[in-house]
This record gives structure tokens, sequence and C-alpha cells, in this order.
């Protein structure tokens, strides 16, 4: 036992300081395997957000054109899908403007909502393969259906109507937004779950 000094510590010789000291790095939160799980829902949610804002760029840019495209395609089949009335056009035009806005902002704000349930999937714990599979539910939803809005759009004016297109493109919205649905209401149970097991400790 080690005589204790003047201050009333124990007094270490001088092998005990020569010992070599082991340092523990970190290791960075990237390569962890939760993160690492989580990057390919990531991507395509913020791949969802890029979406968004350049759709916004694009509108600011390029309103006239696009309004003029739309209005082109309903034009070349007004004899055969409009029976020749041009006037019946116009309001499916101007749904078709209104999808376009609807894919920009549906990119922005599902990609938004994906990558901070992501977070909040790394933040509760969640395993390496259900971050994931999650991860990219949410991210694919989020791009896959902001780009559905913008293609029944450009798609309307020439199919006579928007409920045609978005018909014609069902088998794109429905996976893509039940994708979302059933992975944010997995995220909310995995939070509950979470919660509840937190106050039973």
């Amino acid at each position: 036992m080690q005589a204790p000094t003047s201050s009333g510590l124990p007094r270490t010789d001088g092998a005990t300081l020569d010992q070599p000291v082991t340092i523990v790095t970190p290791i960075p939160l990237w390569q962890t395997k939760p993160l690492r799980a989580a990057l390919p829902g990531l991507t395509l949610a913020v791949l969802a957000v890029l979406f968004g804002f350049l759709m916004g760029g694009v509108f600011g840019l390029n309103e006239d054109i696009i309004k003029h495209r739309l209005a082109a395609s309903a034009a070349a089949v007004t004899a055969t899908v409009y029976h020749g009335d041009a006037a019946a056009a116009e309001p499916v035009v101007a749904k078709s403007w209104e999808y376009m806005q609807r894919a920009h902002l549906h990119g922005g704000a599902i990609g938004t909502a994906a990558i901070g349930m992501i977070v909040v999937l790394l933040l509760v714990g969640t395993g390496p393969r259900v971050v994931r599979v999650l991860g990219v539910a949410l991210g694919a939803g989020a791009l896959g259906y902001s780009i559905f809005w913008m293609w029944a759009g450009f798609l309307a004016p020439g199919l006579g109507g928007t409920g045609a297109a978005k018909e014609s493109l069902r088998w794109l919205a429905m996976p893509t937004s039940g994708a979302v649905m059933l992975a944010t209401a997995a995220v909310a149970f995995l939070c509950v779950r979470a919660m509840v097991r937190g106050r039973s400790r």
C-alpha cells in the first residue's frame, strides 16, 4: 500500500508514470453503422429537396415557356381529345400548372420531412437494417411522389384531363405515396416504443 503524501493523496513512483497510455480514438460519426445505413435514404431525400428547389428555379426563369408548352400539348389534340372545343382545354392547362407547383412544393416539404425522420431514427437508436429500409422508403417516396406530380402535369393537357393523367401514373403514385406514409407510421411507432422503454427504466 502506498504511503500518503502530505497532501493526503497516494504517492506515485516513476514506474507508474512511465507506463504507456492507451489513447482511444473516437469513430467519426459518418463511419458508424447506423449512419452508413441511413446514407442511401438521406441521399434520396436530399435529391427530393434539390428537385423541389430546381423546379422553383425553373418556374422563375421559364414560367411562360412551361405554360406555352402545356397549351401547345392541348392544342395538338383539340380535334380528337377535346372534340374541337379549344375552351375545354383551358381549365385542364390551368390545373396542369397547379400540378407543376405541387411537384415543387412536395419535393421541398416531403424531402425535408424525410431527412428529419431519418435523423429521428438515428437518435432513437434504431438498428442499421431498419434504418436502411425505412430511410430508402422515405427518400425514394419523397422523390418519386414529387416526380409524379410533375409528370402528371405534363401529361394532362394531351390526355384531356388531370384525372386521366393521374390514372396513367397510378403505378408511380401509389407505391411512392404508400412508402412515405407507411415509413412515417413506422417512425412514429419506434418513437413511442423508445419513449415507453425510457420510462420503464
